[in-house]
């Protein structure tokens, strides 16, 4: 990646290469370095784009992300068909305004590739920065696999977003399930002058479990009260002090396709939010994707970390902007999380150290992320 950084205070050349064998394969690099790119007024030639998957070079749902950049950004975007292994993204000046994204995706095998979680990802740290508000209408998969459900975006990201003093509303018209996609959300972003620091030390106590099991389309309700009945009773095994509220759903105008799938979320006393998810699989019963969204949650609360597995990697570029020093305890580094820390400090100024945490409530896999932000500053405000 070749990095000319100018606009925004965040520095001047920079200059690295892949591909970066311990970092992630997939489009991790591509979202956060064309985040970065647009929101400095930069350029970027990613190459090797996805070398270790399968199925290398673009997917669909990059190329969406990166035509949403570029309209963002008013910039120009070589390279940019399905497949291709090198793109060329120049940055202009950041404009509000209304943006529509559509993966156009519902005949392909791959059932994460129309996420609309991963184009929110790439898109809502641009529209910070703009003159005033935008609104993004993104289609495709709402509750897809590999990716954030759009219920996690609501009730999990977006409040911890908030403490960044980050302000969007996210108006879920539509559910879109794999394979045919059709989901649609609307999200209107307010911009910011500068982002302020995290911190989240301290996790305090699991104050309430709640949560949706879920079916759409053709599927039989039964499916949503296994799901719920399985999850409560896993989470009962471990936590017995709290009333567990998990609703049993049929969605039917408002969503597109055959689906299932449940979110459990839980809360604690200081403004920690975890969250378990799965999502149904054809040959798999109910009470097995119940129970599996269970045991993430519960896996995600032992660690006595202050955010999940998955929130990790979606908050390192908040802090990498952010103006000063940020602090996030959490369970495992994921390497999301570590390539998301690599590629803002190669294209930003931010530094990034995680050690062990050692407090009395802290165990083998409790660590603190703490980030030296750049303090990015909005010069339309």
């Amino acid at each position: 990646i070749v990095y000319p950084s100018r606009g925004a205070g965040l520095g001047p050349l920079q200059l690295f290469s892949g591909p970066f064998p311990a970092l992630c394969k997939g489009g991790q690099i591509l979202r956060v370095s064309a985040a970065l790119s647009c929101i400095q007024g930069a350029s970027i030639k990613i190459s090797k784009i996805r070398a270790g998957r399968s199925t290398p070079g673009l997917r669909p749902q990059h190329l969406s992300g990166l035509e949403l950049i570029r309209d963002m950004c008013d910039g120009n975007l070589e390279g940019a068909t399905v497949g291709s292994s090198e793109i060329t993204l120049t940055s202009g000046k950041i404009k509000c305004g209304n943006y529509i994204a559509d993966t156009h995706t519902a005949g392909y095998c791959s059932p994460f590739c129309r996420s609309v979680g991963l184009l929110l990802q790439v898109c809502l740290p641009c529209a910070l920065f703009t003159e005033g508000p935008s609104e993004l209408c993104l289609k495709g998969g709402t509750n897809a696999e590999m990716a954030p459900q759009i219920d996690y975006t609501i009730k999990v990201f977006k409040p911890i977003a908030e403490k960044f003093g980050v302000h969007f509303d996210c108006d879920l018209r539509m559910r879109g399930y794999y394979p045919k996609g059709g989901g649609e959300v609307v999200v209107k972003v307010n911009p910011v002058k500068e982002l302020s620091p995290l911190n989240m030390t301290e996790r305090g106590n699991i104050t309430k479990i709640y949560g949706r099991a879920f079916v759409a389309g053709v599927l039989p309700f039964k499916l949503a009260k296994d799901m719920s009945t399985a999850a409560v009773r896993t989470i009962r095994k471990e936590i017995k002090d709290l009333y567990i509220n998990i609703q049993s759903l049929q969605e039917k105008d408002k969503a597109c396709g055959n689906g299932n799938g449940i979110i459990i979320i839980a809360e604690s006393s200081t403004g920690c939010i975890f969250a378990g998810s799965s999502l149904g699989k054809k040959g798999v019963y109910a009470d097995k994707v119940g129970i599996e969204a269970a045991e993430m949650l519960l896996r995600n609360i032992r660690h006595n970390g202050c955010v999940d597995e998955f929130l990790q990697d979606q908050l390192i570029v908040f802090m990498a902007l952010a103006k000063g020093t940020s602090r996030m305890r959490t369970g495992p580094i994921t390497l999301h999380t570590q390539t998301a820390i690599h590629v803002a400090e190669q294209l930003t100024k931010a530094k990034f150290v995680i050690h062990k945490a050692e407090d009395e409530h802290a165990n083998n896999d409790t660590y603190i992320i703490e980030c030296q932000g750049v303090g990015a500053t909005n010069s339309n405000l």
